[in-house]
């Protein structure tokens, strides 16, 4: 049985690290990665990053699929990206992505800067034929599975043609990597009646209506929990800001639920009774296994994982990177976009569009939790 949902057995795959990025550093990116290549032998992993720390944390016994790769450089979390890739050529994050341009590895995983991950995927490895602008997905959590939820972090001004290409990146991204057959794709707006919103949003229907998709018209945020759509489309601003509320009030609600749950004299007995449904909504909410987020429509697989991921949550990102590159996530959308699909444009590198940070807490980001409250319901990259 695969490690991870949806990772599909096949050719072997490369995965360079962003070994020195995220909010815990080396000391929870690497083990996370050691730990996916001893758990596949057959793919390689490069960390990317300072050879000696990455050394002194790997050790000596560390597995033969694991190979280290030098980059002197790291981009802070606090840091400007695109002051911060012209003026340090050797960070790991470049590093990582010209493996992939250069045909040295398949895909990258990072913890560190999102609008630095994003910005060095443009740059080095540039847009699929036909994307106009890459977007950045979401594995969003339901009581029946996840969905993917897209644009939230790459672009906040799309158009209602932006939309459409969101729908059949996110589309082939749930059916080949989620294996969902024929995706439900829905746009997120303000009525639930085909075509109600903005002019972006009559335009994107208008596209979608005669794109082939299975396209199911308008959902509202109140139907995101019950998985009306495998496929939820919007553009960057609404994108950040839904899943942000989401993750507010989840931790609103569970920094309630623990007060209740510790006071006495009946809080206590409350929770030793209903502890094994907790921990079957935890279990629900486990929003370390979804890894992290595609940046999907440039050539290459992207992952970009929680600023503030542990080695289990890199674990799964890495399950993730591998499952989008054997299955040929970009590959794909460039089939889909070579044909009438797809948008004029020019496809070289380009700095996206909402590069830089949109928040210090990243989209989906957890709240600490304990044994009174699962995680909130979205993962996500910082």
């Amino acid at each position: 049985m695969a490690a991870y949902p949806g990772l599909a057995i096949g050719r072997p795959i490369r995965i360079a690290v962003d070994a020195m990025g995220g909010d815990h550093g080396p000391a929870e990116v690497i083990p996370g990665a050691v730990a996916h290549a001893r758990r596949h032998p057959d793919d390689e992993v490069l960390l990317v990053g300072q050879p000696a720390v990455i050394a002194s944390i790997a050790g000596s016994d560390r597995p033969a699929n694991v190979r280290i790769v030098a980059a002197a450089e790291v981009i802070g979390m606090d840091e400007h990206p695109a002051l911060a890739l012209r003026e340090k050529k050797d960070a790991s994050i470049l590093v990582a992505c010209n493996l992939v341009r250069a045909g040295d590895a398949d895909a990258v995983v990072t913890a560190g800067h999102t609008g630095a991950g994003m910005a060095a995927a443009v740059l080095r490895l540039g847009r699929v034929p036909g994307v106009d602008r890459p977007a950045l997905a979401v594995q969003m959590i339901t009581e029946t599975g996840p969905f993917v939820f897209l644009d939230i972090g790459a672009n906040p001004d799309s158009s209602g043609e932006n939309l459409h290409q969101y729908a059949h990146m996110g589309a082939i991204f749930a059916e080949h990597v989620l294996a969902v057959e024929r995706p439900r794709v829905a746009l997120l707006s303000i009525g639930e009646e085909k075509g109600k919103g903005d002019a972006r949003i009559l335009r994107a229907t208008e596209l979608l209506d005669a794109s082939g998709l299975n396209f199911v018209g308008n959902v509202e945020g109140k139907d995101l929990v019950s998985h009306q759509a495998d496929v939820v489309v919007c553009d960057a601003v609404v994108g950040n800001v839904t899943i942000k509320f989401f993750e507010g009030l989840s931790g609103f609600i569970f920094d309630l639920l623990r007060a209740e749950f510790r006071r006495p004299p009946r809080g206590p007995l409350a929770y030793a009774l209903l502890k094994p449904g907790i921990e079957r909504i935890r279990a629900v909410f486990d929003y370390e296994r979804a890894g992290g987020s595609p940046l999907l429509g440039v050539r290459g697989s992207v992952i970009i994982t929680h600023g503030r991921a542990r080695r289990r949550m890199i674990e799964f990102a890495m399950g993730t990177a591998a499952s989008t590159a054997r299955n040929r996530v970009a590959e794909l959308i460039g089939e889909r976009f070579s044909g009438s699909h797809g948008s004029a444009g020019d496809t070289g590198p380009a700095t996206p569009t909402g590069a830089g940070p949109v928040g210090r807490r990243g989209p989906g980001e957890p709240a600490p939790v304990d044994d009174f409250a699962p995680a909130p319901p979205a993962a996500a990259g910082r």
